[in-house]
């Protein structure tokens, strides 16, 4: 290794989902929304003047944040924004766990939490999940430097109700407590109202999954002004202008779209649950789920297996090859029509 080496800040990245290009493919491997953005979105595309581009974009997004704290009932104070909740995450890590005390987070979870954790030196502590792929509130209550987990987790897709995320954060108030919501919007109780109650609590959403604009990188949270201008004053230290004019024009038109955005979500739910019906059928069983994927493993046949077979059919899910999760697979919910030729192959090969 040469001298320069020993002073490199070396981390074991975090590993995205594959991202194949054939026409004929069906790509339920990243949890993307199979139907395209708002009408809105489109028409604020084509209005766009491109000669603003030569602009540098508002630090403050104050347009999308407004737009935010009017959808959702808050106070624009309270809202923060970023490219991508990765953005807004690992902002978050960066600003709010400074302790020596190690963080706790599931060990079966979004695999970005230890990269981060690692990236910025940050101790922490990963908690098994039970038998059910549950989160145990009380795993989460000793000492600690900070809480993070999604709710519905991820891969797994499974909620934990409102009143036992809340003990967690009632019994942490020392700590900062954030609550991963990018999945919350297909069926699951969102803990937004709690951020009135509990100034240490931190909920992040993104327009990636639920409003079909993961192209774009928009993610956001909400928390107390406190909170808020905690990290904005860190991000204002890092990069100034970390969302561009195209994502804080049509971000703002997808989130106005509320008529749209329940269109959508209430068909991917539809959908989710008939594919539930007849995974079950071909002999596979999942934790219930509350987000756009399905979390599955088979009676008889290795998820490896099954993934290399889809894969052969242009047909991508996800696997994961690590302990406890390796014979499952993660299947997002797309159209009527992909997940019935979804079904289709898996009957016939099996």
């Amino acid at each position: 290794m040469s001298i320069w080496e020993e002073n490199v800040r070396k981390v074991v990245p975090y590993t995205p989902g594959e991202q194949p290009d054939f026409p004929d493919m069906i790509k339920l491997n990243t949890n993307e929304n199979p139907y395209p953005p708002s009408p809105l979105v489109e028409k604020a595309l084509k209005e766009m003047d491109a000669d603003a581009l030569r602009l540098y974009p508002a630090p403050a997004a104050d347009a999308l944040v407004e737009g935010l704290a009017a959808v959702y009932h808050v106070k624009k104070e309270q809202v923060f924004v970023g490219v991508g909740s990765d953005d807004v995450l690992a902002m978050a890590f960066l600003t709010f766990f400074n302790s020596d005390k190690p963080i706790l987070f599931p060990n079966i979870t979004y695999s970005f939490y230890d990269v981060w954790a690692d990236l910025f030196r940050i101790p922490y502590e990963q908690i098994p999940l039970n038998e059910e792929f549950a989160i145990v509130p009380e795993d989460y209550m000793k000492e600690n430097g900070g809480i993070i987990f999604p709710n519905p987790n991820a891969p797994t897709g499974v909620e934990m109700p409102f009143e036992e995320v809340e003990r967690i954060i009632a019994h942490n108030p020392e700590s900062v407590v954030i609550i991963d919501e990018a999945y919350v919007d297909f069926g699951a109780a969102s803990v937004l109202p709690l951020i009135e109650k509990y100034e240490n609590l931190l909920v992040v959403q993104t327009t990636s999954k639920s409003r079909s604009m993961a192209g774009m990188r928009i993610g956001f949270a909400f928390g107390s002004e406190k909170m808020i201008h905690y990290l904005n004053d860190a991000k204002y230290s890092f990069n100034s202008y970390t969302m561009n004019r195209p994502s804080l024009i049509l971000g703002s038109a997808a989130i106005q779209d509320e008529a749209y955005f329940r269109e959508t979500t209430a068909k991917i739910v539809t959908v989710r649950e008939w594919t539930k019906k007849e995974l079950k059928r071909l002999g596979f069983s999942f934790p219930d789920s509350k987000t756009n994927f399905i979390f599955a493993t088979h009676e008889h046949v290795p998820a490896k297996e099954l993934f290399e077979a889809l894969k052969k059919q242009h047909i991508f899910v996800r696997y994961f090859n690590k302990p406890g999760i390796d014979n499952y697979l993660r299947i997002t919910i797309g159209t009527e029509e992909q997940m019935k030729k979804l079904i289709a192959f898996l009957e016939q090969y099996l």
